[in-house]
């Protein structure tokens, strides 16, 4: 059943948390960075995911002031990540923060994951975020090693978010979503399809949830307050996945 209103953060009495997490490949802030910091603003993330964040001169300056005027912080990534980059919100206190690269194939880029564990509320949570190959084999394994990391940072609750390259027929799709929950299969809310901005027709960008935590909501932003067509266009060249998660406390 879709879902008609994505429920705002807070923390419950019992320590467990609803936080709104956003899956965004930002293509290295070429295209309009105002708009694009206009539409993170206006999805008020606890935790956001990025994919192609700034990687040569300067990059760490160009992802604090991506943060900085997104009303964020840097987690992790960026550079020493290969792309992916973790920014979150003051709710989140951080536990401790990896980036890992990941083995490359010869011709093709590199690329890795940035992790972090951190505690909002009274839940602990892992994060993960990435941007797969465009090779299938090597996309392929990359996902093996994504749920590999996953399991081995020994947190109740973990999230992965990214751009896949891949939509939810492919192989590397769907092995993720057979060990993890595919946050828009489960609880649809907004648009489905992430690229492109100006045609929509295909979704290869997704946040998926460890089993125990409640998917509330999950889409692509497209009413919420302060979201217009317009900036979507101009941010980026993708679409971005807005999630609302119930995480228990630990």
């Amino acid at each position: 059943m879709a879902i008609t209103a994505l429920p705002n953060p807070r923390t419950e009495p019992d320590g467990s948390v609803v936080i709104r997490v956003l899956s965004y490949n930002i293509r290295s802030l070429r295209d309009d960075e105002d708009a694009l910091t206009r539409v993170i603003r206006a999805c008020e993330p606890d935790l956001v995911f990025v994919q192609e964040a700034p990687r040569f001169f300067r990059w760490r300056k160009h992802a604090a002031r991506l943060a900085a005027k997104s009303e964020l912080v840097v987690l992790t990534g960026g550079a020493t990540a290969a792309g992916p980059l973790l920014m979150c919100s003051l709710r989140a206190t951080v536990e401790r923060t990896q980036d890992v690269l990941l083995p490359r194939s010869p011709g093709l880029h590199r690329r890795g994951f940035a992790t972090a564990v951190v505690r909002i509320g009274g839940a602990r949570i892992g994060l993960l975020s990435c941007h797969l190959s465009l090779q299938s084999d090597e996309r392929y394994a990359q996902a093996g090693m994504l749920l590999d990391r996953l399991r081995a940072m020994g947190v109740p609750y973990a999230i992965a978010a990214g751009d896949l390259n891949d939509r939810p027929t492919g192989r590397s799709f769907r092995r993720l979503a057979g060990e993890l929950q595919d946050c828009w299969a489960v609880a649809p809310w907004g648009g489905e399809h992430t690229s492109t901005p100006e045609d929509p027709h295909q979704r290869i960008d997704a946040v998926f949830a460890t089993e125990g935590v409640e998917v509330l909501g999950c889409g692509v932003p497209l009413d919420l307050p302060g979201i217009t067509p317009d900036d979507l266009e101009a941010a980026t060249d993708h679409l971005p996945v807005l999630a609302a998660l119930r995480v228990p406390a630990a």
